[in-house]
Protein backbone atom coordinates (compact mmCIF):
# COMPACT_ATOMS: atom_id res chain seq x y z
CA UNK A 1 0.00 0.00 0.00
CA UNK A 2 2.95 2.50 1.03
CA UNK A 3 5.01 1.91 -2.12
CA UNK A 4 1.64 2.72 -4.28
CA UNK A 5 1.37 5.52 -2.33
CA UNK A 6 5.06 6.94 -2.79
CA UNK A 7 4.61 5.65 -6.54
CA UNK A 8 1.67 7.32 -7.42
CA UNK A 9 3.00 11.24 -5.37
CA UNK A 10 6.32 10.54 -7.28
CA UNK A 11 4.40 10.20 -10.83
CA UNK A 12 2.25 13.23 -9.69
CA UNK A 13 4.79 15.60 -9.12
CA UNK A 14 7.07 14.32 -12.33
CA UNK A 15 4.27 15.18 -14.17
CA UNK A 16 3.52 18.42 -12.14
CA UNK A 17 6.87 19.52 -12.69
CA UNK A 18 7.15 18.23 -16.24
CA UNK A 19 10.39 15.82 -15.52
CA UNK A 20 11.28 13.10 -16.80
CA UNK A 21 12.73 10.22 -15.00
CA UNK A 22 15.22 10.14 -16.34
CA UNK A 23 15.87 14.16 -14.87
CA UNK A 24 14.82 12.79 -11.89
CA UNK A 25 17.02 9.28 -11.33
CA UNK A 26 20.13 11.69 -12.14
CA UNK A 27 18.98 14.80 -9.55
CA UNK A 28 18.43 11.74 -6.96
CA UNK A 29 21.92 9.56 -7.88
CA UNK A 30 19.73 6.47 -8.52
CA UNK A 31 19.79 4.75 -11.84
CA UNK A 32 16.82 4.94 -14.02
CA UNK A 33 16.29 1.39 -14.09
CA UNK A 34 15.59 1.38 -10.30
CA UNK A 35 13.49 4.30 -10.48
CA UNK A 36 11.65 2.81 -13.86
CA UNK A 37 11.00 -0.02 -11.18
CA UNK A 38 10.27 1.80 -8.27
CA UNK A 39 7.50 3.77 -10.39
CA UNK A 40 5.66 0.66 -11.98
CA UNK A 41 6.11 -1.07 -8.33
CA UNK A 42 8.72 -3.31 -8.47
CA UNK A 43 11.57 -2.05 -6.02
CA UNK A 44 11.52 -1.23 -2.42
CA UNK A 45 13.69 1.74 -1.74
CA UNK A 46 15.55 2.81 1.03
CA UNK A 47 14.28 5.87 3.24
CA UNK A 48 17.79 7.36 2.23
CA UNK A 49 16.35 7.03 -1.57
CA UNK A 50 13.15 8.49 -0.55
CA UNK A 51 14.75 11.47 0.76
CA UNK A 52 17.06 11.93 -1.90
CA UNK A 53 13.53 11.78 -4.74
CA UNK A 54 12.24 14.09 -2.60
CA UNK A 55 15.55 16.12 -2.45
CA UNK A 56 15.44 15.76 -6.36
CA UNK A 57 11.87 16.86 -6.36
CA UNK A 58 12.28 19.87 -4.09
CA UNK A 59 9.56 18.67 -2.32
CA UNK A 60 8.90 17.55 1.33
CA UNK A 61 9.84 14.03 2.47
CA UNK A 62 6.27 13.83 4.01
CA UNK A 63 4.45 15.03 0.45
CA UNK A 64 5.84 11.90 -0.97
CA UNK A 65 4.28 9.49 1.90
CA UNK A 66 1.28 11.53 2.05
CA UNK A 67 -1.95 9.59 1.15
CA UNK A 68 -3.38 10.67 -1.87
CA UNK A 69 -7.12 12.33 -2.84
CA UNK A 70 -6.71 10.97 -6.70
CA UNK A 71 -9.34 9.02 -8.20
CA UNK A 72 -9.21 5.49 -8.84
CA UNK A 73 -9.01 6.04 -11.97
CA UNK A 74 -6.63 8.52 -11.98
CA UNK A 75 -4.28 5.93 -9.90
CA UNK A 76 -4.93 3.36 -12.56
CA UNK A 77 -3.97 5.35 -15.22
CA UNK A 78 -0.32 6.12 -13.28
CA UNK A 79 0.26 2.94 -12.07
CA UNK A 80 -0.79 1.69 -15.85
CA UNK A 81 -4.04 -0.43 -14.11
CA UNK A 82 -1.75 -1.73 -11.84
CA UNK A 83 -3.99 0.12 -8.82
CA UNK A 84 -5.57 -1.97 -6.39
CA UNK A 85 -7.68 -0.70 -3.97
CA UNK A 86 -7.76 -2.54 -1.12
CA UNK A 87 -11.34 -2.12 0.05
CA UNK A 88 -14.12 -3.63 -0.06
CA UNK A 89 -16.98 -2.43 -2.31
CA UNK A 90 -18.60 0.53 -0.91
CA UNK A 91 -15.80 2.02 1.27
CA UNK A 92 -13.41 4.64 -0.25
CA UNK A 93 -10.19 6.22 1.04
CA UNK A 94 -10.15 9.94 0.78
CA UNK A 95 -7.39 12.94 2.03
CA UNK A 96 -9.32 15.98 2.95
CA UNK A 97 -7.95 19.16 5.15
CA UNK A 98 -10.73 19.19 7.83
CA UNK A 99 -10.97 21.86 10.81
CA UNK A 100 -10.44 20.16 14.34
CA UNK A 101 -14.12 19.03 15.03
CA UNK A 102 -14.71 17.59 11.62
CA UNK A 103 -11.33 15.51 11.78
CA UNK A 104 -12.49 13.73 14.95
CA UNK A 105 -15.89 12.96 13.57
CA UNK A 106 -14.19 11.60 10.63
CA UNK A 107 -11.64 9.81 12.86
CA UNK A 108 -14.85 8.40 15.03
CA UNK A 109 -15.76 7.21 11.62
CA UNK A 110 -13.03 5.53 10.17
CA UNK A 111 -12.56 3.26 13.66
CA UNK A 112 -15.79 1.96 13.37
CA UNK A 113 -15.15 1.12 9.60
CA UNK A 114 -12.23 -0.67 10.12
CA UNK A 115 -13.90 -2.82 12.81
CA UNK A 116 -16.56 -3.23 10.19
CA UNK A 117 -14.15 -4.26 7.59
CA UNK A 118 -11.67 -6.52 10.03
CA UNK A 119 -14.99 -8.52 10.94
CA UNK A 120 -15.86 -9.28 7.35
CA UNK A 121 -12.55 -9.94 6.88
CA UNK A 122 -12.17 -12.40 9.77
CA UNK A 123 -15.28 -13.93 8.69
CA UNK A 124 -14.56 -14.33 4.97
CA UNK A 125 -10.65 -15.70 6.23
CA UNK A 126 -12.60 -17.99 8.50
CA UNK A 127 -15.28 -19.61 5.61
CA UNK A 128 -12.14 -20.61 3.71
Amino acid sequence: MYNQILLTNILRILQEQNITKKELAIKAGISVSFLSDLTHDKANPSLRIIEAIAEALDTPLPVLLDTTDLSIEDLKKLTEGKYQQSLPDGYQRLCAVLNEYQAFQVKQWDATNREIINKRNKATKNKK
